[in-house]
């Protein structure tokens, strides 16, 4: 069962990597709406909030390039769910190797 179990977890790992590598451009962050005058809610503008180098940072986005902004967003939080499936798979996969070793 072991034996199997590794082999599919490899199988999923090199999916994984084909999935990260067709991953386009990416930013990370929260992209949210504000308004100069919020009780009236007038003068919307977008902004991306993110934290760079342990730095809160804000980049104000231009409404004709809101679509590609959100892209990059979904692109880098499916980049870290894939990163974080792929590092779960490995410890997995390496405690399956140990306990395989130890019983051969």
């Amino acid at each position: 069962m072991t034996k199997k179990r590794i082999a599919q977890i490899d199988r999923r790992i090199e999916k994984i990597k084909a999935d990260l590598a067709a991953i386009g451009d990416m930013r990370p962050g929260s992209l949210s709406r504000q308004y100069k005058d919020p009780k009236a809610a007038t003068g919307a503008y977008y902004q991306l909030s993110f934290t760079l180098d342990m730095k809160s940072r804000t980049d104000y986005i231009p409404r004709q390039c809101l679509g590609q902004v959100r892209r990059e967003v979904a692109n880098y939080k499916r980049f870290k769910a894939l990163s974080a499936k792929w590092v779960a798979l490995g410890i997995e996969r390496s405690r399956l190797a140990i306990k395989l070793s130890r019983t051969a």
